[in-house]
């Protein structure tokens, strides 16, 4: 029973990440299947206060799907977070006759979404961060692709390290959290990961260092941007181990590029979960994968925890890099 969804609203929120657009097309695709009518909203709830907004069909999201970033953009608004800008939102999707919408972001996103629904308004999530880091969901739609990209990254990075036997820090992103930095680590065979979760002790891995350089072409040290800032870990190791020692920041270059198939396929679940929960009666959630399962979680879940890394994962890194 398809509980009266006639129309439902669709927007990004927060930083990119790439998949936005592959879950977008998919979403709308599956909703006029539907028969249900989808607005696009344009750079996320500012977006939603000035009612700027296109009416998605199936050929305005083709070409798409390999795209990364978002056709819908993103921007933050600071007047959506004040109750006058949640009751003008609200308004503007009433005026609209917009029975859902659909938030497609990270935590931040989320808990707009949470607070619309405290207003009367169904909504949903999907979610998208490179980070990973929302609890409740084994991946979140740009954590594949963003891995990759810093592989692809990495392996340069090794090529010259190697060529003129060098140190080197990299910095991936992670403010508050250590996944990109763990699993990119380990998948590129790095020396040494740093993480927010645990405190850095430099003088302790200047000294491994040293004691391991025998031998070795090339360290690589990968480390969060939360738990530390590359420059000044090349800095301190340069200083206690005497050798050689460059950095380089990967900056938003992580956030672009074409979607792996993981995001694509990943994006395409999420949208259909989102659509079918809708049309359910369902609202105040966000959809979710779990031991390869496609799932919804409610946001009071997702709010009230935080999501841990695997520290066994972390410890194994290292192992493999002796």
């Amino acid at each position: 029973m398809q509980n009266n969804i006639r129309k439902i609203g669709i927007l990004t929120s927060g930083g990119d990440a790439s998949g936005m657009n592959a879950a977008i097309r998919a979403a709308v695709r599956y909703a006029i299947y539907k028969k249900i009518e989808v607005y696009g909203y344009y750079e996320g709830f500012k977006g939603l206060l000035s009612n700027n907004y296109k009416i998605l069909s199936n050929n305005s999201v083709g070409g798409i799907i390999d795209r990364g970033g978002t056709v819908l953009y993103t921007a933050r608004s600071e007047i959506f977070k004040t109750k006058e800008g949640l009751i003008k939102a609200k308004e503007n999707l009433k005026k609209s006759s917009i029975d859902a919408l659909i938030v497609i972001g990270g935590d931040g996103s989320f808990r707009g979404a949470r607070d619309l629904n405290d207003l009367g308004v169904n909504t949903v999530g999907i979610p998208a961060t490179i980070d990973n880091d929302i609890y409740g969901t084994d991946l979140s739609l740009g954590f594949d692709t963003a891995l990759n990209v810093i592989i692809s990254l990495v392996s340069k990075i090794r090529d010259t390290a190697s060529s003129h036997e060098r140190i080197f820090v990299i910095e991936v992103m992670g403010r508050n959290s250590g996944e990109l930095a763990i699993r990119s680590g380990l998948a590129c065979g790095a020396d040494y990961v740093l993480i927010p979760e645990i405190k850095v002790d430099l003088v302790k891995i200047s000294n491994a260092i040293k004691n391991h350089r025998e031998g070795k072409r090339h360290t690589l040290v990968v480390v969060a941007e939360g738990a530390a800032k590359a420059e000044e870990v090349a800095s301190s190791i340069k200083l206690l181990v005497d050798h050689e020692v460059r950095f380089s920041v990967l900056g938003h270059i992580q956030r672009g590029g074409s979607p792996s198939a993981v995001d694509r396929v990943l994006a395409a679940q999420f949208a259909k979960k989102a659509i079918d929960f809708i049309v359910s009666g369902g609202t105040n959630a966000m959809t979710a994968i779990s031991n390869n399962k496609i799932s919804i979680v409610d946001f009071k879940e997702i709010f009230s925890n935080t999501k841990t890394i695997d520290k066994e994962l972390y410890d194994y890194s290292h192992i493999l890099a002796k």
